[in-house]
């Protein structure tokens, strides 16, 4: 007999017969078998998987609250603002050093680069915290390599979420990305509210924190971090939707922590009830647990409810690696020379945007080695929106305590903090818009990064124009947090389509260079205004400690950083515009595949 040949649904596992598993009545209406609750509890595992990844991600963001306690660090070791800034420069100068957790899990396991990321944290924030507290006395040049220690640490954390994702999620591997990523941007809110439940008098009990909180964490995702993938990642069209329906419940609990999170900031101002929202914070981290079986309880009880979300066929980047290599021999040969800019194809301009390796041109959405990326100019367009955007909001998250400081407002540094991570952690929720609003709006990736960078010149000139309010600064700082973090976890993905999903690991580790490049220029050029500022009838001078008070101690800071955020805003823009056709293609074969 002639095998039946396997049509392109067959292949991508998504329109499966599903006459094996249903049923109609004598009406003719359609009823779905409920499945074996073991089948249940097995695919539970893996949401518990990238519950433990979420845990991971909420408390290893501990470089958003270097600002909390900058201004005792800066007082204790006697520095001035310049060599505060180098220390804060260390913590990002660990993320120059991340391929080398890619090395490291390439021969170890996944476990072992988990405890090995602790074990950084542990010493790096430990060793800060004894000598700001007078235990043992190190030079400078120590404590600086604690603070990089501390910084790569963040980055095998990072790492370990990544993979955790891709593992057991490769048929929604960006929502799963973007919804442990975004966990990330609430870290300093969530240790604000540890350090208001245990001792609100001593800022420099964030670094004890910092240094404890992570290692607990790993030893409890220890048992889902050791689970294995499942072998079967085929899924029928209802257990697609199934997934994603359990990703809609966990983003609107994503969105009620965070508001919880920047509520109870705002109001614990005793102890006893800061404890209590301490606890009310870990139970909605621990409840995420329960959402796939409520999901799963539904659809067992209710089998023949029909949901509105469907999202298996949303957004870009849900075309896994296989599905780009057919991409590659589905699209007709003359698109391959088709102009970024305009419609027509045009050989002479697919020179100019073609790259050779060996004898194959190299389209932007290929797999790009070091070398061709380098010499792709959409690469530095993007390399430089990121310089100017995100890490330009990094930069000004590191200096929120002595920028609250110089406008007088020193107990709100706490607060804006907060503010600051939690419209972060908002932005990075929303990068997972275009595969959401796909069928809505009409907008690239690229476009959606192009609107999240606006916010940010706006934010940098509203300071520089007010005389210091308390109401404009928490609303630069939250306009400032939501475009950070929307640039933070849409980066990833942006990497992927642009120069291949193969190559993401290291081309992402080549353009965050930028953040330990932009945290010493932008920090050593805030710091010099700062004390240039600082005359001698407006300073105290504590040692080579310089506090400059006044609004003209960041005035031209933020200006500058207006300016260098419009030109970032610039770059997105003709990145936009030159990487059209990527998604284009894109888009052409998600509909060629839908309608198959």
């Amino acid at each position: 007999m002639r095998p039946r040949n396997r049509d392109a649904a067959d292949t991508f596992g998504l329109f499966r017969d599903s006459s094996d598993e249903d049923r109609r009545d004598a009406g003719g209406k359609l009823h779905r078998k409920k499945p074996p609750i073991r089948i249940m509890l097995g695919r539970w595992r893996k949401w518990a998987v990238l519950v433990a990844a979420i845990w991971i991600q909420a408390s290893t963001g501990t470089n958003f609250d270097f600002a909390a306690y900058s201004s005792d660090l800066k007082s204790v070791l006697g520095l001035s603002q310049v060599r505060l800034n180098y220390l804060a420069v260390a913590s990002d100068l660990g993320k120059a050093f991340g391929w080398s957790s890619g090395l490291a899990v390439a021969n170890f396991p996944l476990s072992a680069i988990l405890f090995a990321a602790a074990t950084m944290g542990f010493v790096g924030y430990g060793v800060q915290w004894l000598v700001v507290t007078n235990s043992i006395t190190l030079p400078y040049l120590l404590v600086f390599l604690c603070c990089l220690l501390a910084g790569l640490s963040i980055c095998w954390f990072n790492t370990v979420c990544f993979i955790l994702c891709i593992r057991h999620f490769p048929n929604h591997r960006p929502l799963a990305l973007s919804l442990t990523v975004s966990f990330n941007g609430v870290s300093a809110a969530l240790y604000s509210l540890a350090f208001n439940a245990v001792n609100p008098s001593s800022p420099i009990i964030y670094l004890l924190l910092n240094s404890f909180i992570p290692l607990i964490v790993s030893i409890i995702s220890l048992p889902p971090v050791l689970a294995k993938p499942s072998s079967d990642t085929s899924q029928d069209s209802e257990t697609c939707q199934q997934d994603s329906r359990v990703f809609v419940v966990l983003n609107v609990l994503a969105v009620l922590t965070s508001f919880y999170l920047l509520v109870s900031n705002s109001s614990a101002y005793f102890a006893e009830s800061a404890r209590l929202h301490f606890l009310g914070a870990i139970f909605l981290l621990v409840f995420p647990l329960c959402a796939p079986l409520l999901v799963y309880a539904r659809d067992y009880f209710l089998p023949s409810i029909n949901y509105r979300f469907h999202i298996d066929n949303s957004g870009y980047v849900m075309l896994n690696m296989d599905e780009l290599k057919i991409d590659k021999g589905f699209v007709p040969h003359e698109t391959r020379y088709e102009s970024t800019v305009g419609n027509a194809p045009t050989n002479w301009n697919a020179s100019q945007k073609n790259l050779k390796e060996g004898n194959d041109m190299v389209r932007l959405g290929d797999e790009h080695s070091f070398g061709l990326l380098i010499r792709r100019i959409e690469f530095w367009l993007y390399y430089a929106a990121y310089f100017c955007g995100g890490t330009i909001g990094l930069v000004y998250s590191n200096n929120l305590g002595q920028i609250a400081q110089s406008l007088g407002q020193s107990s709100n540094a706490t607060t804006l903090v907060t503010i600051y991570s939690s419209f972060s952690f908002f932005g990075r929720l929303l990068s997972a818009a275009p595969d959401f609003t796909r069928k809505k709006f009409r907008l690239t990736r690229t476009g959606w990064f192009t609107i999240a960078l606006l916010p940010t010149p706006i934010a940098f000139f509203l300071l520089a124009s007010s005389s210091g309010q308390e109401m404009a600064v928490q609303t630069a700082t939250a306009l400032i947090g939501l475009s950070s973090g929307f640039i933070f976890a849409a980066a990833v993905s942006i990497t992927s389509e642009l120069f291949g999903p193969n190559s993401v690991g290291l081309n992402h580790n080549i353009l965050i260079t930028n953040i330990p490049i932009g945290s010493l220029v932008y920090g050593y050029l805030s710091a010099s205004v700062y004390e240039a500022n600082a005359r001698p009838k407006i300073r105290q001078v504590i040692s080579d400690s310089v506090v400059c008070l006044g609004r003209q101690c960041y005035f031209k800071t933020f200006v500058l950083w207006g300016c260098f955020s419009v030109l970032g805003l610039v770059s997105s823009l003709l990145l936009c515009i030159r990487t059209r056709s990527v998604y284009r293609r894109i888009e052409q074969f998600r509909v060629s595949t839908a309608s198959l």
